[in-house]
């Protein structure tokens, strides 16, 4: 139907499968939400296009309201992505600089009338009326399957793993790359983020430049600024020669801000300044220099809900967290286990020029059983003490497998068969 101008939506069949409002703007959000009245369920929200990518892959959804004023994406190719690997999903630009945003009034909605798609047989269509602002674009309403380019779910450099939370991760991975975006990866320790910030690094233009990792928890509080920013000279007692800083030793390149949820306070508002500015400014330096540095951060804790207890600066952790990662745990991802193992196996073998053993089939069950809460580094461990015991065998069998910190149990709850630092 053509569309009418209206200031409230007339009445209509609530969305079964929810909508999603992506916006940096907090204010515009909440309106948009306000006009929807509860006609969609659920309905969420992301702070732009990256956590709205984000949230598309992990929940199901018929509607997304799209702000024209997202920063880390361009709203075109976002859509371009969204139409080729969600085609059941219908798109809304909206633009907050309209009139949708702060003190303006809020301007009419037009009435726009989808069809949406039933998900299964006899289950009957429920029409969306669609708004404010522009008229949706034009998406495929075919199959409700989630298509992606193949390419775009391979591995990681580095990494191993096929499963459908880390082809998630892949995919989101391979669409930043190759931007300047700020990323923020979140993920326990020993899931692999360092990996992930290293293949951020590879895939990006930036790959022949630096990539400096810096631990921001294993660095003293007081050597912290020198560190990152430099210093000359005598610029403090027993600063006996200049040293280059490790954000200018990164220009052209990438820094790696590992545990960033560490940082001091009064180092987030100079590393803040930074982000902002794009310039530093050396201890006993008069004048500041503007460096090109693409900054990866990560995290192994909740740096949202430190935000919102007063624990990290919030507008740090929005800078930081510009385009989001998450690495899931390695129980969560169960189906890369022995894919894992034999790797590190097969990479121990070759290091020593010895046969790779084999996993017995009861190792395998235990692999597969235990919890992993070191994650990927934990199962390297293991491995890696596994391949050493087996000695002049063929197969790496469940007494070969050993669990320093925790009594790994299978399905049935009996221990399985360890190694005791004695043997």
């Amino acid at each position: 139907m053509s569309a009418t101008m209206m200031t409230t939506f007339p009445s209509m069949t609530t969305v079964a499968g929810g909508a999603l409002i992506a916006s940096p703007s907090s204010v515009f959000r909440e309106q948009v939400l306000d006009r929807l009245n509860g006609r969609c369920r659920p309905v969420q929200q992301a702070l732009g296009g990256a956590d709205a990518l984000a949230k598309l892959e992990k929940g199901d959804w018929q509607l997304l309201f799209l702000d024209r004023r997202v920063s880390d994406l361009d709203t075109e190719e976002l859509t371009a992505i969204i139409r080729k690997r969600f085609p059941g999903i219908q798109v809304v630009l909206l633009d907050s600089d309209a009139g949708f945003c702060g003190d303006a009034p809020v301007a009419k909605i037009p009435e726009v009338r989808i069809k949406m798609k039933a998900r299964s047989e006899g289950e009957e269509k429920s029409s969306a009326i669609l708004a404010p602002g522009m008229a949706p674009l034009a998406l495929a309403q075919g199959a409700w399957s989630r298509t992606a380019d193949e390419g775009a779910c391979e591995p990681l450099p580095g990494m191993i793993g096929g499963s459908e939370a880390m082809r998630r991760v892949y995919r989101l991975a391979r669409l930043v790359a190759p931007r300047a975006t700020t990323v923020l990866i979140a993920g326990a320790t020993g899931s692999g983020k360092e990996l992930v910030a290293r293949a951020l690094h590879g895939l990006s233009p930036r790959a022949a430049k630096a990539f400096i990792a810096v631990n921001c928890a294993a660095i003293p509080e007081a050597l912290l600024e020198s560190e990152l920013f430099g210093h000359l000279r005598g610029a403090f007692t027993g600063a006996v020669q200049a040293q280059v800083g490790r954000i200018p030793a990164a220009h052209g390149g990438t820094l790696f801000l590992d545990e960033v949820s560490e940082l001091p306070l009064g180092m987030q508002a100079k590393l803040l300044r930074f982000l902002e500015e794009k310039e530093v400014q050396r201890l006993g330096a008069s004048e500041a220099t503007r460096v090109d540095v693409r900054v990866v951060a990560a995290s192994n804790v909740d740096l949202a809900g430190r935000a919102e207890r007063g624990e990290f600066r919030e507008d740090l952790f929005y800078r930081l967290s510009a385009f989001p990662l998450e690495l899931p745990p390695l129980a969560d991802r169960r189906e890369d286990i022995i894919a894992l193992a034999e790797h590190f196996i097969a990479c121990m073998a070759a290091a020593i020029n010895s046969p790779c053993p084999r996993l017995s089939g009861e190792a395998v069950r235990i692999l597969q059983a235990h919890p992993w809460k070191g994650n990927v580094r934990e199962l390297q461990h293991v491995m890696e003490r596994a391949s050493i015991l087996v000695q002049n065998g063929d197969t790496v069998e469940a007494e070969h497998l050993y669990f320093p910190f925790q009594a790994a149990r299978g399905p049935s709850g009996v221990k399985h068969p360890c190694v005791t630092l004695a043997s």
